[in-house]
């Protein structure tokens, strides 16, 4: 394939907030600027994924209910579109973001067309289908088989590649290519957003972003802001992609009515990123943590559990403040420091910024994958 031809792509995703979703979104949106053809395959339409974008396309997937199955089945649907769509429009790459159902459901996809019609299948690995299935051995054989059957696989961390060779056994080769975020101009001021939260000018926010599943701990954080001390110095804004009512008595129970402002699905997360003076995030493992590259290209710098990939995207001391995972204590303790110490709030979100516009832009990573592609589609044509 020529440097310069332009690349049919399907990309397989879940469509809610969530690092995967999210990250699918940001690379389709890219991908289609820089004139790449670009169709997302999803049972909805990805949340951040722009309308109205030149050279992107959105093809849902029906999923019915038969009394046959005590559950609806989501693989076999979306395989069937999958398929229908790669041979329509000629796709040259599968992009599934999870092993399961995406991978296995791209594999099936390839199989069900003409030999000289497959478009070639890359799996991304984000977190869960490795550290939570992977232990599964429900699940495990069927993510080693996605994984070695895909044409190229790839980890959002180092952390991921090695605890995905470690606990599913996989022998392939797994290349890292890191989450990025290119942040978008915020449509409201910090000083509106402020006063949209009824912020006084002397209270800090800091801000909290994610799915709030169990994993996220978000019981450690709130008892960890229910310990540190002179509580009207903050107020905490939750961007929630799940619904934050199983912890609203947690909250109750901590007196943390008035410290804690929950606000679910929000599409335009720049808003408060702009406003926000830290970042908190809980933890007990991750595999990258978008939420923090986040809260870093806006200079935010960040409180949270050292697990998983995040001292890759962050270092303790130099660009956040970095816990043991599950100890709100310590949490406490850090997120105090930062709320005390303007300096040190300046110095590590500087680098944090820093670290984001060079390590983990658009222009570094975005390149890397299309590189990926074409590197697929080339040993295809040899």
């Amino acid at each position: 394939m020529g440097e310069k031809e332009k690349l049919k792509v399907g990309i397989i995703c879940y469509p809610s907030v969530g690092g995967s979703g999210i990250l699918a979104s940001a690379l389709g949106d890219e991908l289609a600027a820089q004139g790449h053809e670009v169709h997302f395959v999803s049972y909805e339409r990805p949340i951040r994924l722009q309308p109205g974008r030149d050279r992107v396309y959105f093809h849902p997937v029906e999923i019915n209910s038969y009394e046959l199955f005590k559950y609806p089945d989501y693989t076999l649907p979306l395989s069937v579109k999958l398929a229908e769509v790669s041979e329509a429009y000629e796709l040259d790459i599968l992009h599934a973001h999870y092993a399961v159902p995406h991978a296995t459901a791209a594999i099936l996809a390839r199989s069900m067309l003409p030999v000289g019609r497959r478009p070639k299948v890359v799996t991304t690995l984000h977190g869960t289908d490795t550290t939570l299935l992977g232990r599964d051995p429900g699940y495990a054989p069927a993510i080693r088989y996605a994984l070695e059957a895909s044409d190229a696989v790839t980890a959002v961390s180092d952390f991921l590649r090695r605890e995905t060779h470690r606990l599913i056994g996989v022998k392939r080769e797994i290349d890292v290519i890191h989450n990025f975020f290119e942040p978008k101009d915020p449509l409201h001021s910090t000083a509106q957003v402020r006063a949209e939260l009824g912020l006084r000018d002397d209270q800090k926010l800091i801000l909290h972003l994610s799915n709030l599943r169990p994993i996220k701990r978000i019981d450690v954080m709130l008892n960890a802001l229910a310990r540190v001390p002179d509580r009207d110095r903050f107020k905490v804004v939750v961007l929630a992609g799940g619904s934050f009512a199983p912890y609203l008595g947690l909250v109750k129970q901590l007196g943390l009515e008035e410290t804690i402002l929950v606000r679910e699905h929000v599409a335009t997360v720049e808003d408060y990123l702009q406003a926000a003076d830290i970042g908190l995030f809980s933890s007990d493992s991750e595999s990258f943590c978008l939420s923090l590259l986040e809260a870093a290209s806006f200079g935010c710098p960040s409180v949270s559990t050292a697990v998983g990939g995040i001292p890759e995207v962050v270092s303790h001391e130099e660009s956040a403040l970095l816990v043991p995972a599950g100890n709100s204590v310590a949490m406490a303790a850090a997120i105090d420091r930062l709320l005390k110490d303007d300096e040190l709030r300046r110095r590590l979100g500087q680098v944090a910024q820093h670290r984001a516009e060079t390590e983990f832009s658009t222009a570094k990573i975005v390149p890397e994958y299309e590189a990926l592609y074409r590197r697929v589609v080339d040993a295809a044509a040899t």
